[in-house]
């Protein structure tokens, strides 16, 4: 009897303590994408951008996509990897040479986070602009499939695209939709897998089909080309806060991130016929018209 005293002590502040532990629990910087149709469409500089003459373009419908790298960079001046490296994809040699390794690549959709980090292992300081290097982008898009045997022509149908931009990613396999392509190899920017999405009664007829964008077409959005630049080849979009993002290294609270990609009009391609859709022929004859770029238009990082 004597001992209970003690005994109901030491629980409460066994209990006192745990809850302690609960209120400390670790601050994460959160990461999430936003995909918007309305958002500047702009060049490779984040100049105002405009469709060239002779080219077609369309806001696809957005699906999901991936990043492999995150740089949170203090300055205009801060060069491509003197930034606050705060996330870093897996990458693997399969396929010969460094590359992405697509198979564990953290994807998102809209307004979905994709990937959190410690606060602590964020350095403190202020942070202007974000570096967010794209892998994998997966969207709809309507085409037109012309001079089919038969049938002849089926107007706005969808199709789904599997589009890579990244410096260079190691597919095993990819599925744009329900269709697998077996890949086993690295592929460079502007590779893409193309899945029809027709409606019935041809849905029976989808086709998986794939290619590559010509080298150097894909946008990548740098306003700081002539502080900072990129190397050719990779998909480092660059953005700047409307408010710097400030880490004091003593945060009790999470942060989340918003990265919000420009998707307007970013699906282009050579307007053979001049109707402002894109016409794929199927008479074995008629060349499609060919896609020239796949890249985003611009980002708009946010933070709360």
């Amino acid at each position: 009897m004597k001992n209970t005293p003690f005994a109901a002590l030491l629980l409460l502040l066994l209990l006192s303590a745990c809850k302690k532990d609960d209120n400390n629990s670790e601050a994460n910087m959160h990461f999430r994408f936003r995909f918007d149709p309305n958002q500047a469409r702009l060049n490779n500089i984040g100049l105002p951008s405009t469709i060239p003459a002779g080219n077609a373009a369309q806001t696809p419908e957005f699906r999901e996509m991936s990043v492999h790298y995150i740089e949170l960079a203090p300055t205009a001046f801060t060069l491509l990897g003197q930034g606050a490296i705060v996330y870093k994809g897996e990458e693997t040699s399969k396929g010969g040479e460094t590359a992405v390794d697509f198979d564990k690549v953290a994807k998102g959709g809209n307004q979905e986070v994709f990937t959190k980090v410690s606060l602590k292992n964020v350095p403190p300081g202020a942070y202007e602009w974000v570096r967010a290097s794209v892998t994998y982008q997966n969207y709809d898009v309507r085409f037109n499939i012309n001079n089919l045997p038969v049938i002849g022509n089926l107007n706005q149908q969808k199709g789904t695209v599997a589009s890579f931009v990244g410096f260079k990613t190691y597919i095993s396999t990819v599925t744009p939709r329900s269709k697998t392509l077996t890949v086993n190899d690295d592929k460079k920017q502007g590779f893409w897998a193309f899945e029809t999405n027709l409606s019935a009664p041809y849905d029976a007829y989808n086709q998986l089909s794939s290619g590559e964008a010509p080298a150097g077409a894909t946008t990548v959005v740098n306003p700081l080309f002539a502080s900072s630049p990129i190397p050719p080849g990779s998909c480092v979009v660059t953005g700047k806060f409307a408010t710097p993002l400030v880490v004091t290294g003593a945060e009790t609270e999470d942060i989340t991130v918003t990265l919000s990609f420009s998707i307007n009009q970013s699906f282009e391609w050579v307007d053979n016929n001049g109707n402002g859709q894109l016409d794929i022929y199927a008479d074995g004859v008629t060349p499609s018209e060919k896609i020239v770029d796949m890249g985003l238009r611009g980002l708009i990082p946010e933070w709360e």
